[in-house]
């Protein structure tokens, strides 16, 4: 598991804002985000029809409690002004930008932010999807060094890479893998949360958990979803096994003990252990208090 500080965000799951059903849906689901889209799952002919719906739903008083995320259009389109205006008047934790290419496309929005006086602690996320983007992660994801930027997340947009890229998505993705470590390198680097792409046959829940295997080994702190039923092999995958979870606690507790004050290596059943093991111990105990207290929120009356 890593070692890093991030929210939970295993089960990340588009909604679109033009599906009435979907929108009402999303308010009793086990997913640790909703992007409630306004973008590719819209439709020209319904974009302001799908805006006007999210607004209200999102205002009135049956909201998800998790976290809540808004996809916009790019601001350089006809729609894009108007979705972040909404966006921003719906309270949303964090707003998705779609195609982002270089740093300026993040910090134009965080100074619209700052204009309209936008709690601090609405956030920015990023969807990377075009070559562009992939070529500049370096000084995109460093703008998560920097508070004032807002960003906080990282998301792979998969499709659009390989349609803009012309790689063939095979079941393992081996041709797609080169672009996503970058990817993942970079929010590491920035200290940003990272989400791996969607997996497009929903129905095949088999193919859909080994490609969050997949993702998890990469580094994923968890997956974008199209559909409910991948929520809840998402969330196992990528939360701590009982196994790693005992490992954990007993490296935390061979570090506590007074004989060992002040060592940076012990050694614990055999193996040698580090100061740097002790942190992602405790990262990854953390990570499962977090989705403990998660799940009895959810089943709290």
């Amino acid at each position: 598991m890593q070692h890093h500080p991030a929210r939970l965000r295993r089960s990340v799951l588009y909604a679109p804002a033009s599906n009435e059903k979907a929108l009402l849906k999303s308010t009793s689901l086990a997913c640790d985000v909703v992007i409630y889209d306004l973008e590719d799952a819209v439709g020209p002919e319904e974009k302001l029809a799908a805006r006007e719906r999210l607004r209200d739903f999102l205002n009135g008083g049956d909201r998800p409690r998790c976290e809540i995320v808004v996809r916009i259009n790019a601001l350089s389109s006809i729609w894009g002004t108007e979705d972040f205006l909404a966006a921003r008047a719906m309270r949303p934790d964090a707003i998705l930008l779609p195609k982002v290419d270089r740093p300026r496309d993040i910090l134009d929005v965080d100074a619209m932010l700052d204009e309209t006086d936008a709690p601090r602690s609405l956030k920015l996320w990023a969807m990377i999807e075009t070559p562009r983007g992939v070529l500049n992660l370096g000084p995109i994801a460093e703008l998560g060094r920097d508070p004032a930027a807002r960003l906080s997340c990282l998301v792979a947009g998969t499709n659009d890479l390989a349609k803009e890229t012309g790689i063939e998505l095979t079941a393992d993705r081996r041709y797609l893998s080169p672009f996503l470590f970058q990817l993942v390198m970079a929010a590491r680097a920035g200290g940003l949360s990272v989400l791996d792409g969607v997996s497009n046959d929903f129905r095949d829940l088999e193919a859909f958990e080994a490609s969050c295997l997949e993702a998890r080994s990469m580094g994923f702190d968890g997956k974008t979803l199209i559909h409910p039923a991948q929520i809840g092999p998402a969330n196992a995958v990528f939360a701590p096994s009982s196994e790693a979870i005992a490992e954990a606690e007993a490296i935390v507790a061979a570090f506590a003990d007074p004989k060992n004050a002040g060592r940076g290596v012990i050694s614990l059943n055999g193996r040698m252990v580090e100061r740097l093991h002790l942190e992602m111990a405790q990262t990854l105990l953390a990570r499962a208090d977090a989705i403990r207290e998660k799940d009895n929120r959810e089943t709290a009356p």
